[in-house]
């Protein structure tokens, strides 16, 4: 579809962070929903930015638990030079100053915290409504497509991910997890349901935490931490597909 698609992906992260789980501990964004695209799309030879809608972010403590981490993952959190700490550390924009322009790809990552503030995080919808009107590829894992209910097609007017298949956290993994009455209490929707929102014809995963993904054209989505991986890899094939 384009031949002029910068190598460049923008990686979009939560900003809220608030008292959520049971023992009063914040949520946040999903350490390696980011790491892992991250990783892909640097060995790919993209170039990465991170952004929030506020500049801000918090990294849930809950997934930096041993269960989550490959080996790969503790090293890269414990060494304060990686370039990924650096880029978390210092490198983490306001989504209102970057450029959308610059990029070919939009990945939002996500936590738990997504569902708070993706769905009216209106500089990052707009960010991946300018590489979808470009001929870009918009991709999101977990959480992250609560993001969709605001990302509009110039053309439709309607959600991108309307009519499309898609996956994402499902509203089973929330109740599993042991949050889904604190997000329906806090009058926030689940993945599954903002996906139903917009249009979409949503899909769950066969299992709520094993690697899963749909790939729909140029929307990607990943179901779950363990598929943040595998949406990023498949995110790059789209990419390679619209660039040839």
């Amino acid at each position: 579809m384009s031949t002029s698609l910068p190598r460049k992906a923008l990686i979009a992260l939560t900003s809220h962070s608030a008292p959520f789980y049971s023992d009063g501990r914040v949520n946040g964004v999903f350490y390696t929903e980011v790491a892992h695209p991250y990783q892909a799309l640097t060995k790919a030879g993209f170039d990465v930015d991170l952004a929030s809608e506020t500049g801000t972010f918090v990294i849930d403590a809950y997934s930096l638990q041993d269960q989550f981490l490959n080996e790969e993952d503790a090293g890269v959190l414990k060494s304060p030079d990686h370039p990924f700490t650096q880029l978390l550390r210092t490198g983490v924009r306001k989504a209102d100053e970057v450029n959308a322009d610059e990029y070919g790809m939009f990945f939002c990552s996500a936590g738990f915290a997504s569902v708070y503030d993706y769905p009216t995080a209106r500089t990052l919808q707009a960010a991946a409504e300018n590489v979808w009107k470009r001929g870009g590829v918009v991709a999101a894992v977990c959480h992250g497509g609560a993001i969709f209910t605001g990302v509009i097609d110039s053309e439709t007017g309607r959600s991108v991910i309307a009519d499309k298949e898609v996956t994402g956290f499902s509203t089973e993994g929330d109740k599993l997890a042991g949050v889904l009455d604190r997000i329906h209490g806090d009058g926030a929707k689940t993945t599954a349901e903002s996906s139903v929102i917009a249009g979409a014809r949503y899909i769950a995963p066969p299992e709520p935490f094993g690697p899963f993904m749909v790939s729909s054209g140029r929307i990607v989505t990943g179901a779950n931490p363990a598929s943040a991986h595998i949406t990023a890899v498949a995110a790059i094939e789209a990419f390679e597909k619209v660039v040839v």
